[in-house]
């Protein structure tokens, strides 16, 4: 589904991101994970054509970002680490804007809109002003924004950022169901207590070069041969990377 191909990015003489290869499967859920600064964010960035490419390219679906970056756009849903709501808008008015940025009609934004109502608790908050909301709830609105227009690939950046624990297992209960429907999800999070409760794959960036990426159950398995904890190894795998 998402292919990074000897992709670069530069700012200057420093190199955030450094010539990494990646393939992630259709319909995997992929814990994208590293220390600060070791290139995270600037990839999802690229990935969501928020930052132009230094080098290489990313493959989505069979299309290229340099070539065809708008089709990619219309089949990806993107959560950023802090939502990003208007505050005189509704919940539900914030939904049919983001609706008709896709070019859906009315009609289709308010059926996936009761769906949405239903699988995220959102309740009647959708009809208050987004100016009330908890961190939490901001969150779903901003999923249920994500997942209007039925895309094949979802990208989440420090998804569980702030949320408390009622809103933190329905998301990552929706997550799962999704990826298991076979929408893609590449995650990025610093929480591995996460990844390890629901990913499939996991991909470990440091220094801005990729030094893991398999399944989950190869992780695991390292972990358990070398007997640590999940934390334990991740130090030791990024700490063995740092020159």
């Amino acid at each position: 589904m998402i292919q990074f191909k000897d992709l670069t990015k530069k700012f200057g003489s420093f190199t955030a991101v450094n010539s990494i290869d990646l393939h992630i499967r259709k319909g995997a859920l992929y814990g994208f994970l590293g220390p600060n600064g070791a290139g995270k964010s600037t990839t999802i960035k690229m990935l969501t054509g928020i930052y132009s490419l230094s080098g290489g390219d990313i493959v989505v679906d069979g299309m290229s970002i340099l070539m065809e970056p708008q089709k990619i756009k219309m089949i990806t849903g993107y959560i950023p680490d802090q939502p990003y709501l208007y505050d005189r808008l509704t919940g539900k008015e914030f939904l049919f804007f983001c609706g008709g940025l896709f070019g859906l009609d009315k009609k289709s934004v308010k059926l996936r809109i009761e769906e949405m109502i239903e699988t995220l608790k959102l309740g009647d908050w959708l009809n208050k002003r987004t100016e009330e909301y908890s961190q939490g709830m901001k969150q779903r609105v901003t999923i249920a924004s994500a997942f209007l227009h039925h895309p094949r690939l979802i990208i989440l950046d420090e998804p569980m950022v702030g949320l408390d624990p009622q809103s933190a297992v329905l998301v990552k209960q929706f997550l799962k169901r999704k990826s298991e429907e076979g929408i893609t999800v590449f995650m990025s999070t610093h929480s591995l207590n996460v990844v390890e409760e629901i990913c499939t794959d996991v991909g470990i960036i440091n220094k801005g070069k990729i030094i893991f990426s398999g399944g989950l159950d190869e992780l695991l398995s390292m972990k358990n041969e070398l007997s640590h904890n999940f934390e334990t190894l991740f130090i030791e795998l990024t700490s063995e990377n740092q020159n």
